[in-house]
């Protein structure tokens, strides 16, 4: 990984909001935390560097930070995770948020849903399966894209649960 790649993942990570990141490629150890207002960069293992005078590949090099002004302003706290009912994908296959292209989704955040309303479709080998809400509560979070592909147990919906 060179410089150029690092600077687009961090513009990457800023863009898409992301916090935390860590990759382990080999024995190349990158890890980002953005805080409130500098960006950590900590790599470790061989990675392609200007040239520097003395040092080898593998040395340590020290921890690189983004100036104030490039980052965006901190955002508000998030809701605690540990609270949230996370729905995640029981098969592989194709993410579709509303029943027919064009009809309004199932549900978008902040709808409140009872246990079995129906939440998204997963296509699986050309049979739409309906995934259902197995906790009543309030739409927080939606993970999945129209169209998208997703995983085995991937996240779907963050549903904070009625007490």
């Amino acid at each position: 990984m060179n410089q150029k790649e690092l600077k687009e993942l961090i513009e990457f990570l800023i863009e898409k909001d992301i916090a935390e990141f860590e990759l382990e490629r080999g024995d190349v150890k990158v890890k980002i935390k953005r805080g409130g207002q500098a960006t950590i960069v900590h790599a470790h293992g061989e990675m392609s560097y200007p040239a520097y005078p003395a040092g080898g590949a593998g040395e340590q090099r020290p921890a690189a930070s983004v100036p104030p002004s490039v980052m965006p302003p901190a955002p508000a706290a998030p809701v605690p995770e540990e609270t949230l009912h996370m729905v995640k994908s029981p098969i592989v296959g194709t993410f579709y948020e509303a029943p027919s292209p064009g009809a309004p989704p199932f549900v978008k955040v902040g709808d409140i849903v009872e246990v079995g309303q129906v939440l998204c479709i997963v296509e699986a080998m050309k049979l739409l399966n309906e995934i259902e809400s197995d906790v009543a509560g309030e739409i927080v979070k939606k993970m999945g894209s129209n169209g998208q592909p997703i995983e085995y147990g991937q996240e779907l919906f963050a549903i904070r649960a009625k007490e």
